[in-house]
């Protein structure tokens, strides 16, 4: 029996004009897919209850997961990442504006090997125009040019332990602020996958969204220009399958690994003693 079509929000990526939006980070949060199909392709298992409105993904050896909820508030908590590799525990939430493709800087780090030695997160936001600060108690933050963007590691004043955050908050006009998103981050997350994180945030290169599917269109620019529906698809698929060949060729290195040479498993023969 053929699929019946159901006009859902998942079919928009053909039938919706693309327009190329910069800064991303203000872009608002887009397509989920592109995180979830990449984790399902890597081999990531899919744990969602069909009657609850969420997804759950798991990595194949359980060690990682990523929940997401939407919630009633953009900037709650969205996506949920959990993490005990190796004995080390952490987490990492990002609210429902953070582009995806940031997150994706985030996730997509979590499909690679750690590196031998763990970054320096900062460089990565000074080279793209960030001003950096340190105080006396160890907070160190970077700011974007815009005023309204930062990432950062502090502690509480009761406290020693730091956790990082990133985010981006709007003045209200009334001498507050209300967050457009919010990330998190326990001070226990890989620097690898902090420094993934703040690459992907500082990319300048445009992000594809609809013209009205940007929760604030006066910070952005957007112009009617880029890949459209097929296109997009197809530069999807691509990324897809290339994590997908990434992916078999992880599993076949262990096996490969293990497996005895050939010349060790032959008995030797023709020996004088």
């Amino acid at each position: 029996m053929s699929r019946p079509y159901i006009p859902t929000r998942a079919n928009e990526p053909h039938n919706t004009i693309w327009f190329e939006t910069r800064p991303r980070h203000l872009a608002g949060g887009g397509d989920p897919r592109h995180i979830t199909q990449a984790l399902r392709a890597a081999g990531w298992k899919n744990h969602s209850d069909p009657d609850y409105p969420h997804v759950v993904l798991a990595s194949p050896d359980y060690r990682h997961t990523i929940v997401l909820e939407p919630e009633p508030e953009s900037y709650a908590a969205w996506w949920r990442i959990w993490s005990n590799a190796g004995g080390e525990r952490w987490h990492a939430s990002f609210g429902g504006n953070t582009p995806v493709e940031v997150i994706a800087g985030f996730s997509d780090a979590l499909l690679h090997p750690a590196p031998a030695s763990e970054p320096d997160v900062w460089p990565v936001l000074r080279a793209a125009g960030w001003t950096y600060e340190r105080d006396e108690r160890g907070n160190e933050a970077a700011h974007h040019p815009d005023g309204i963007t930062s990432m950062e590691r502090r502690t509480t004043l009761t406290s020693d332990y730091f956790s990082w955050s990133a985010e981006v908050s709007l003045p209200t006009g009334l001498g507050g602020q209300k967050r457009l998103w919010h990330a998190y981050f326990d001070d226990r997350t890989p620097r690898h996958l902090l420094a993934a994180f703040a690459t992907a945030l500082a990319d300048p290169a445009p992000v594809p969204r609809g013209h009205y599917d940007v929760p604030h269109p006066h910070l952005v620019t957007q112009e009617q220009r880029g890949p459209q529906g097929e296109q997009l698809a197809a530069a999807h698929e691509t990324r897809l399958k290339a994590i997908r060949a990434a992916a078999r060729k992880a599993r076949r290195q262990p096996a490969l690994a293990t497996q005895r040479p050939a010349s060790a498993a032959a008995p030797a023969t023709g020996q004088v003693r």
